[in-house]
C-alpha cells in the first residue's frame, strides 16, 4: 500500500525537531525519551538483533548477521523510542528496549509502511488525522519486567499527544512459523477482538493464514488468553483489535496479526497516571 509523497520539509521532519521536547520521562534509575544520535540508534539496533535473530532464532541475511544489526529502509526516517537503565550506563549503554515509530510524514519518504507487506493497510492510510505504525518492540532479556515496558508504553502515550495520533498500528507476533500450534490463541483473537471494519487491515491474500480455525465454543477463552503473547495481551488491555488473517514471517520465524488501537486510550491512560502524581505532589 503506497502512500502519497509529501512535499513539505516542515510537514517531514515534524515540529519541534528536538527529540527532549517530545518524550522525556525519568522515573528512578529509567529514562524514556528518543534517539538522539547515531551512536543510539546503533545500539537500538544491535539490541534488536540480539533479540530477533540470536534469541528468537529469526533468519538474518548474510549482510545482517555481518553486522550483527536489525536494519532495513525504515530505520533511517523512523524515530527510535528508547528505554535506558541509568545503572547500566548513559547513552547507547543504558538501552534496555527499544520501538520503532513511523509517522505518516516518515513513511512517505520511503513511499509505504512496514506492515504493508503482510496487510492491506488502505483502512489506517484512509484513515482521518495522523497515524502511527509501530513496531521492531524488544526488550532486553534481563529487563523484561513492568517498571520497562510502562516505561515504553508512557513514551509512545506522550508521543501519541504529541503529534495528535489517532490510530496506532502495526504487526505483532507469536512464535514459530507453524499456525497450527496457535490455533488456540488465533481463534480466540479473532472471535473476541476482531476490528470494526473501519479499521480492520486484511492479510493479503498471497499470504493469509486462517485464524479462526476453532469454533468460538471449542475452546475455553481463559486458556486461549493465557497463550498470547505478553505484548498483544497488552494491546488488548487498551482496548486492540486485531485484523482478519494472520501472516507466516519466516525471516523472523514468527506468525503475525494486525494490532490496531485507538490512541485515545493510551493518552488518557497515561494523562490520568500524570494528573495523579501532579495532586500527589501538591499534596
Amino acid at each position: 500500500m503506497r502512500i502519497d509523497r509529501v512535499d513539505s520539509e516542515a510537514e517531514l521532519l515534524g515540529t519541534p525537531t528536538s527529540s527532549a521536547e517530545i518524550v522525556k520521562v525519568v522515573a528512578g534509575d529509567f529514562e524514556v525519551r528518543l534517539a538522539e544520535n547515531a551512536a543510539e540508534i546503533d545500539a537500538a539496533q544491535a539490541l534488536r538483533y540480539r533479540v530477533f535473530y540470536e534469541e528468537m532464532k529469526a533468519r538474518p541475511a548474510p549482510e545482517t548477521a555481518a553486522i550483527r544489526r536489525d536494519i532495513d529502509r525504515f530505520d533511517p526516517v523512523c524515530d527510535h523510542l528508547l528505554v535506558l537503565d541509568r545503572r547500566r550506563g548513559e547513552g547507547p549503554g543504558g538501552i534496555v528496549g527499544t520501538y520503532r515509530l513511523i509517522r505518516r510524514p516518515a513513511a512517505a519518504k520511503v513511499g509505504t509502511f512496514y506492515s504493508a507487506a503482510e496487510f492491506d493497510i488502505g483502512t489506517m492510510v484512509r484513515y482521518p488525522g495522523e497515524v502511527l505504525e509501530a513496531g521492531r518492540s524488544c526488550i532486553e532479556k534481563d529487563a523484561r519486567n513492568t517498571a520497562t515496558m510502562q516505561m515504553l508504553w508512557r513514551g509512545i502515550a506522550l508521543y501519541a499527544f504529541h503529534y495528535n495520533i489517532k490510530v496506532m498500528f502495526g504487526c505483532a507476533s507469536l512464535p514459530g512459523t507453524d499456525p497450527s500450534q496457535h490455533a488456540l490463541p488465533l481463534s480466540y483473537l479473532y472471535h473476541n477482538h476482531l476490528a470494526p471494519p473501519e479499521i480492520r487491515a486484511r492479510a493479503l491474500a498471497s499470504r493469509y493464514v486462517k485464524m479462526d480455525v476453532l469454533a468460538r465454543d471449542a475452546y475455553d477463552p481463559r486458556k486461549a488468553m493465557a497463550r498470547v503473547p505478553p505484548l498483544i495481551k497488552g494491546y488488548l488491555r487498551l482496548g486492540g483489535f486485531v485484523g482478519d488473517g494472520a501472516v507466516i514471517d519466516a525471516e523472523f520465524n514468527t506468525t503475525d496479526v494486525f494490532i490496531v488501537v485507538k490512541t485515545e486510550l493510551v493518552t488518557e491512560k497515561y494523562i490520568r497516571h500524570y494528573e495523579r502524581g501532579i495532586r500527589e505532589q501538591d499534596d
